[in-house]
């Protein structure tokens, strides 16, 4: 084998590794990446596979969660200046990173957000939790959307504040599903002026008291997580055609978690609500046929642009 061949090969391992990492943590996320074009699909389990890499060190951590942290994004940047990486999940990355022309200042970004979780334990209200997500998820969304593209006439600068706000949508609704576990961790992200104006302390979430006063705070905050999803929608059209069927799965998949979440009368202090496997399929078997139009008519449409310049 090649040097180059030796290269390819281990480019190619390490972009399955990144999809099995999808595959195993994030269930309806992977599900709705099987939408997209082959081409695009091993980037986002990349850019998924990097962000719970570091999740995973501030929420699962060692001996020394801070030291790993910093030595795991010193290693991460070192690499995307080299361009190459022995790590299977940082190769991809980098890969993913150089290949769409993603902005590095958006991964310093997220670290930093990373680096966060292990001091800050509160927030004093949305706009603090805004200013947190910058980082741990409006650059998610970021990230992604060179992957996806934009429709033909539609720069990325347009489409932006809607990606922007779909990475905060889904981070938030994975906070109203997490409230329990995230307490555990000693972290929460409900805003605090919202806590007290309906009367739930920190004790209480720590204690798993359900009450009256928690179920009219997350009434009031999945409104609010609503409210994104809301000024996301705009921007699913501004996308590649063929994108678009994936970003719908995965938003009807996110959003469905607020729909289970109410269903469980909100009592997620000391339980985990999810999206049923049988709901899973079917709104991937519904996105399925028109991703595959989708791909036939951006196929059928290319000879026709190319022809057109020629003439």
């Amino acid at each position: 084998m090649t040097a180059v061949a030796g290269r390819e090969e281990q480019l190619a391992a390490a972009y399955r590794h990144c999809a099995a990492i999808a595959a195993r943590h994030g269930k309806s996320y992977h599900l709705a990446t099987r939408l997209l074009t082959p081409d695009r699909r091993p980037a986002v389990h990349a850019l998924y596979a990097a962000a719970r890499t570091a999740d995973d060190l501030v929420d699962l951590p060692g001996a020394d969660p801070a030291g790993d942290l910093a030595d795991w994004s010193r290693a991460v940047l070192a690499d995307l200046e080299a361009g190459w990486s022995d790590d299977p999940v940082r190769l991809a990355l980098v890969h993913t990173y150089r290949r769409h022309g993603i902005a590095v200042e958006h991964l310093v970004d997220f670290l930093a957000a990373m680096s966060s979780d292990l001091d800050v334990t509160g927030y004093a209200d949305l706009a603090a939790l805004d200013r947190y997500m910058w980082g741990s998820a409006s650059v998610i969304g970021l990230q992604v959307l060179p992957v996806l593209g934009t429709a033909p006439g539609v720069a990325r600068e347009e489409a932006a504040p809607h990606a922007i706000a779909l990475g905060e949508a889904f981070q938030l609704t994975n906070f109203l599903r997490d409230v329990g576990e995230d307490v555990d961790r000693g972290r929460v992200y409900l805003p605090e002026d919202l806590m007290a104006a309906h009367g739930v302390t920190r004790e209480q979430l720590e204690a798993k008291r359900f009450d009256d006063r928690f179920r009219q705070l997350m009434r009031e905050m999945v409104a609010v997580v609503r409210r994104r999803y809301d000024d996301a929608a705009p921007g699913t059209p501004m996308l590649a055609p063929e994108s678009r069927d994936c970003v719908r799965a995965a938003t009807a998949l996110y959003g469905g978690i607020l729909g289970a979440i109410e269903r469980a009368d909100y009592r997620v202090l000391d339980r985990r609500v999810s999206v049923s496997r049988p709901r899973r399929l079917a709104v991937f078997a519904r996105r399925l046929t028109a991703a595959q139009l989708a791909r036939v008519r951006v196929t059928i449409a290319k000879p026709k642009s190319r022809s057109s310049t020629g003439a």
